[in-house]
């Protein structure tokens, strides 16, 4: 599918895009118990109305510019479900550079640990 990314990608897009959002849609509890290094926190209940908050508001909740339509977006779960609905509702509202990270948090820490 177009609209996701692997493993592989997902590291060499860290690597090599300073411009990447990545947006890990979790629980709170879930991303207590860790996350990818440089994401940020928007819960998936809460992703629609993250995207259409007002720009300096976005900084001011999560810290970094909200993402215009044309920017990158990778949004992750902890098994790739949320982050699909997520990926699809930013698509809705225009972002169409966002994808899911279908191997989603329980690859990320699986594979970081080999």
């Amino acid at each position: 599918m177009a609209n996701t990314i692997k493993y592989e990608e997902l590291k060499a897009l860290l690597a090599n895009n300073k411009d990447l959002i990545l947006i890990d849609v979790r629980s709170e509890e879930e991303v207590d118990r860790g996350r990818i290094p440089g994401s940020i926190h928007i819960p998936f209940q809460t992703v629609d109305a993250a995207l259409r908050m007002e720009p300096d508001d976005f900084k001011a909740k999560y810290g970094v510019g909200k993402p215009a339509t044309g920017s990158e977006l990778v949004f992750y779960c902890q098994s790739g479900r949320r982050g699909e609905m997520a990926t699809r509702r930013a698509r809705e509202q225009g972002h169409i550079n966002a994808r899911n990270y279908a191997g989603a948090y329980s690859e990320w820490s699986r594979r970081q640990k080999n």
